[in-house]
């Protein structure tokens, strides 16, 4: 009978087979639904603010609606050239440390993790938002109770795997896609009469007030609106950050699906913008801007007596709702990518790059969520805090991406002929983001923006105090490694008869070749002066999300993990001592050694095994954070098991 835990999360996925990577990868399409879904729902709250912040100035939408246009397909090609520059995927962390250096790279990172918590966050008090609107005003009450149910279904689906939480929800984005591509046509078509009307009347309007406050304030007050519609934008860099999850060739897969994106949203945004110009759309208390307009355009259609308007303002309204749900996807997807890179280069907890027998960054997901979560919980779910909270990271991210790209073509000018093009295509890009973030940071301060400066803030401080400990056990290693580099050998030839059955053996617990490894044996052999002579070295190689990116990186993991045991196979018979080594590959260590211990004790009955385990001077609470407790918990497993089990301490001086 099945656990608790396969039936929410599934069964454990088989590494071995080797067409797990081509199964759990997506496709151009449903990349797009997974990703892109974060870029085409923004146009559910990004042009409604856009909208707003024009206050009496309404004739300026059609201008802003083709700047929205453009500006999408400018941000949108920027980063379809980054994604062939850096093929494998994180997108404005891996571009700003590489580029602009670790420095820049850590401050993009961190305002990335924030943004995709922000993103599932006002993913789904929108969509709450959305369905709340035709239901009676009495119910508004449960909204954020709802906003935290949603928010647990997706944490489950995501627990999961990425591709079968895409497949369950694609109809919902198609249905999306369906009905708001029904209603933007039949907006502008049913209105087209009225087309070159209401054109006249923005252009009379524009004289009007280019005649009152001048082309300057009229300039502020569209830039004003340009900027706080910035959610319209903030989903673009999903796909260049979600690449190792598509399908190969990647670069080919994540233009295409780029491609997608950018038609999608800047079709819809846009569309709607125009749309609310030409019926007339007004904010409305208790109801999203988007059903005023479905209601105007679509209230009124009836087939005989059957009110047809009525269901499709229904439909469309319940899919807006869940293609906001949809887009906490990129979340999801992308926040624990991000945080999986910055452990790889020890920004936060390794623990972060760990992957579940399910292949997903398990503890990227669950700290999502929790943080999703909490913010909700703090902005009761209201969408105008949330846009803000949301905005300025983006564009900050975006910001540091461009001025990247930007130095890196001027650096490549002599290679390049056409060099000059892209770095005029990122510099405009650049001169966008930059623009929105200074107008909405400056806005929006007062209202929210500062908690999102205090928390990147903080985030980073944390990565810097995160590397800095890093940086000291990573010192004190080398040291380790120096001291232990040359071993004298007792100056026989090595040792390369077999282990002996019926004799004591000592099952070390190993992973990669270093000082750790080695001081470990050689504390055994001083402990226990001749009475070993059979040393067997067992290592676990872990497939974290710096190695799960297909077969071939499977493999080299393997041949890597030998190659390591190979060493200390080598060392152990130069010392005079038979050894051996066995190894297993697996998502989760302490199941895998576990399972190795136990065939091995089955082997050698009279095995004894041991684990190093690293021990510090001043031993801080948050090192149970920073470093797996693998030794004491492998230890606990194995002797339940009724194996013998030692740990020997190595000494830290941090």
């Amino acid at each position: 009978m099945p656990s608790l835990k396969e039936l929410l999360i599934g069964k454990p996925k088989d590494l071995r087979d080797p067409h797990i990577y081509h199964k759990l990868s997506l496709v151009a399409f449903l990349a797009w639904v997974g990703m892109g879904a974060d870029g085409l729902s923004s146009s559910c709250y990004g042009p409604e603010e856009a909208f707003r912040a024009l206050g009496g100035h309404e004739h300026l939408a059609l201008y802003l609606a083709l700047l929205m246009a453009l500006t999408v397909g400018v941000i949108s090609f920027a980063y379809s050239l980054l994604i062939e520059h850096f093929p494998s995927g994180g997108g404005g962390y891996i571009v700003s440390s590489k580029l602009l250096g670790p420095k820049a790279g850590v401050v993009s990172g961190s305002a990335l993790v924030v943004d995709y918590v922000l993103t599932i966050a006002i993913s789904i008090a929108s969509s709450m938002d959305a369905l709340f609107s035709f239901l009676p005003p009495a119910w508004r009450g449960y909204k954020v109770p709802a906003d935290l149910l949603v928010l647990a279904i997706l944490l489950v689906l995501n627990l999961r795997g990425v591709k079968e939480s895409v497949k369950i929800l694609l109809p919902i984005f198609m249905t999306f896609v369906v009905t708001h591509v029904i209603l933007i046509l039949y907006g502008v078509l049913a209105r087209a009469w009225a087309l070159p009307q209401v054109i006249r009347e923005n252009q009379s309007a524009l004289s009007h007030d280019l005649g009152s406050l001048g082309w300057v304030a009229l300039l502020l007050v569209f830039l004003r609106a340009f900027s706080l519609g910035g959610g319209t934008y903030t989903g673009i860099e999903a796909v260049s950050n979600g690449l190792p999850i598509l399908r190969e060739p990647k670069v080919a897969t994540g233009k295409r699906t780029m491609l997608y994106m950018a038609l999608s949203l800047a079709f819809t945004a846009a569309g709607i913008l125009v749309c609310y110009l030409l019926w007339g759309a007004a904010p409305a208390e208790g109801k999203t801007m988007n059903a005023v307009l479905l209601e105007r355009v679509a209230g009124s259609w009836h087939v005989g007596s059957f009110q047809v308007g009525a269901w499709f303002v229904v439909i469309a309204l319940l899919s807006e709702g869940a293609l906001l749900v949809v887009a906490a996807q990129a979340g999801f997807i992308d926040g624990p990518r991000v945080l999986a890179n910055m452990a790889m280069d020890s920004w936060v907890p390794h623990r972060f790059a760990n992957l579940s027998d399910r292949l997903v960054t398990q503890n990227g997901i669950l700290i999502m969520g929790i943080a999703a979560g909490l913010a909700i919980l703090y902005t009761k779910g209201q969408v105008t805090l949330l846009v803000v909270l949301y905005s300025i990271n983006v564009f900050l991210t975006f910001s540091l991406t461009q001025l990247g790209m930007s130095r890196f073509w001027i650096s490549e000018r002599a290679r390049h002929a056409n060099w000059l093009r892209y770095v005029v295509l990122h510099g405009v890009t650049f001169l966008l983001c930059i623009v929105i973030l200074v107008i909405t940071t400056f806005e929006k301060f007062k209202e929210g923006g500062w908690l999102t400066l205090v928390l990147t803030t903080a985030f980073i401080t944390l990565c810097f105090l995160v590397k800095r400990h890093y940086n000291g056990v990573r010192q004190e290693i080398a040291n380790l490694d120096t001291i232990l580099s040359q071993i004298p050998s007792h100056g026989a030839p090595a040792n390369t008869d077999p282990l002996q059955r019926e004799k004591p053996v000592a099952a070390l617990l190993v992973s990669g070749y270093g000082g750790l490894g080695i001081h470990s044996l050689l504390n055994i052999m001083r402990l226990f002066p001749n009475y070993y002579e059979n040393i067997l070295f067992l290592s676990v190689g872990a497939v974290d999300s710096g190695v799960f990116k297909g077969s071939a990186e499977l493999a080299s993991l393997e041949k890597s993990t030998q190659e390591n045991l190979d060493r200390y196979v080598a060392l152990a018979r130069r010392l005079g001592l038979r050894a051996e080594s066995r190894f297993r590959i697996g998502t989760d260590v302490l199941q895998e050694a576990e399972t190795l211990c136990e065939a091995v004790s089955r082997e050698y009955p009279k095995a004894v095994f041991y684990l190093g385990k690293l021990v510090f001077a001043r031993e801080k609470f948050y090192y149970r954070v920073l470093h797996n407790d693998t030794a004491h918990t492998i230890q606990k497993r194995l002797q339940f098991s009724g194996l013998q089990t030692v740990i020997l301490p190595i000494r830290m001086r941090l």
